[in-house]
């Protein structure tokens, strides 16, 4: 099965729906991935997560390169078969990962020169290199290494990185492509990632550039990252103007419940953060009517479904009664039982989004969506 990207449906907000096709099967888009960072969602099995309809999820490239490391999963057939994983998977490109180890790192043209967080070592990741891991692993998606800055960041930082992140994206590209020639077409599909922090016509002028590369897919990375929310959208929405109207958009680790449906009316067909496997562990769940803090004393005596309106098999079975006491009682089937909630909640908003681009009523949905989570559970 080869790819493929098309658009159904789109809505009167500017929402998209449609469908790609990857050599693992088809994904319906918009989706959300979850974060499997080490080859596998925290504290989920790859059963609950097929039960849940994941079709899609990511993994870490700096995580997977250093522990058990590439050659290493090459061997063992791939990472499909390595963490006996069917559907698709796409992997960043590491990056945000070195780019986070300030104390560890050191950025040049060349890449990024940095120690293992596990002992020490150094190594040294390129746009090459991480074309090659991510190649070496097999994923469906591989993005390109970009340069990450923190944000607020000056302009002339910000100016420094787009033009690394572009110059990183042609060798990116080049080492990509000269594969294919090598190898026959890959069964790999790479996506360029736009930068420019806050700062519209760099986003522009990143986009651009970008563009000329004539990736099968672009994501917009350096958001989500400690700016307003409505800056967030900002930057988004100067990007997906210029982006190609035939290829997938990914806005990369967003994000809140009550935000998804409003990325997604920006033209956002991909997204994955995080939140609902971390915040799972932490007790903090997330239902149709707002955020559950699980560990509250009001849900001591609680006889009620974590959410009516749910269909996981956590929320046809447990009571908050039992998920709080789970949770002081300190036992590790707290975390899976909250994270299978959590991860079945942003799966099904999408599903509902989805619909609700069927029925061009996207902008209802994150209205009533906002309202709910502003006023909380009873």
């Amino acid at each position: 099965m080869s790819f493929s990207f098309e658009v159904v449906k789109t809505d009167p907000t500017g929402a998209r729906r449609g469908v790609l096709t990857t050599p693992h099967g088809t994904v319906q888009t918009p989706f959300f991935m979850p974060v499997g960072t080490q080859a596998s969602v925290k504290a989920l099995r790859n059963e609950a997560l097929e039960e849940i309809g994941a079709e899609i999820i990511l993994a870490n490239t700096y995580h997977l390169y250093l522990r058990p490391g590439h050659e290493m999963v090459r061997k063992l057939g791939g990472l499909h078969q390595f963490m006996a994983w069917p559907r698709a998977i796409l992997t960043d490109s590491g990056g945000f990962q070195v780019f986070s180890l300030s104390e560890l790192r050191k950025i040049t043209d060349e890449g990024v020169r940095f120690r293992s967080h596990l002992d020490g070592s150094e190594h040294l990741l390129t746009p090459e290199k991480a074309a090659e891991i991510q190649l070496a692993l097999g994923s469906d998606i591989a993005m390109v290494l970009d340069e990450c800055i923190e944000t607020p960041a000056p302009r002339d930082i910000a100016e420094a990185a787009v033009k690394r992140t572009t110059a990183w994206a042609k060798r990116a590209r080049t080492y990509f492509q000269q594969a294919a020639q090598r190898k026959g077409e890959l069964a790999q599909w790479q996506f360029g990632i736009v930068q420019g922090a806050t700062f519209t016509d760099l986003r522009r002028e990143s986009a651009k550039q970008l563009l000329d590369l004539d990736f099968p897919g672009y994501a917009v990375g350096g958001l989500a990252v400690g700016e307003p929310h409505e800056m967030t959208c900002e930057m988004t929405a100067e990007v997906t103007a210029l982006l190609p109207k035939d290829k997938p958009r990914y806005l990369m680790g967003v994000g809140r419940p009550e935000q998804i449906a409003e990325y997604v009316a920006l033209g956002i067909d991909m997204m994955d953060c995080v939140l609902p496997t971390r915040a799972a562990r932490h007790a903090c769940l997330y239902t149709s009517e707002g955020r559950v803090l699980i560990k509250n004393a009001r849900y001591a005596q609680d006889k009620r479904p974590l959410d009516a309106n749910c269909s996981c098999s956590v929320c046809r079975r447990y009571t908050r009664a039992y998920l709080r006491h789970l949770f002081t009682a300190g036992e590790f089937t707290a975390a899976i039982l909250a994270t299978h909630h959590n991860v079945h909640f942003y799966l099904d908003l999408l599903r509902q989004i989805r619909e609700a681009i069927g029925f061009g009523n996207l902008a209802n949905f994150s209205s009533e969506m906002r309202t709910r989570y502003a006023v909380g559970p009873a």
